[in-house]
């Protein structure tokens, strides 16, 4: 993290710089067009793509931790690790094993993958509601 951090830091620090210098080659050409201030410019518009390329790895860090630490939480949720930890209120749902909790993700992701594919994953025994999601599992059977 310390080094998106820092090259976002040195990235602006540079793209600062260049608009400065050309502010600074227009004032010195009094205004005009010189081989000077276009090269200024040129450095400028490197220098502001450069920057928003940090910006946008620091973006994508920013989401990929957001996404890593909302799954982390979902797990403890499901896991009722949440409550140990914090002392935050239960709810009336018992909690899951993460271990179980992956079992299903997997399974909802097969059926997914098999409804893109227009296989008949829908038509199966899962198709009646009485009919247990997964019969290894008691909690799936309790009604």
């Amino acid at each position: 993290m310390d080094s998106i951090v820092d090259a976002l830091n040195n990235a602006y620090k540079e793209f600062v710089a260049a608009a400065a210098s050309v502010l600074e080659a227009k004032e010195f050409s009094g205004g005009q067009k010189t081989a000077v201030t276009d090269a200024a410019l040129e450095n400028f518009k490197q220098r502001w793509e450069l920057f928003r390329v940090a910006c946008d790895q620091a973006e994508e860090f920013v989401e990929s931790v957001k996404q890593r630490i909302g799954s982390e939480c979902l797990v403890d949720e499901a896991t009722g690790s949440v409550a140990g930890k914090s002392g935050a209120a239960t709810t009336a749902l018992p909690p899951i094993s993460a271990v179980r909790l992956e079992q299903m993700s997997k399974a909802v992701r097969w059926l997914v993958i098999e409804l893109q594919h227009g296989g008949t994953a829908g038509s199966s025994a899962h198709a009646h509601p009485s009919v247990p999601f997964d019969a290894r599992f008691s909690e799936d059977t309790a009604q």
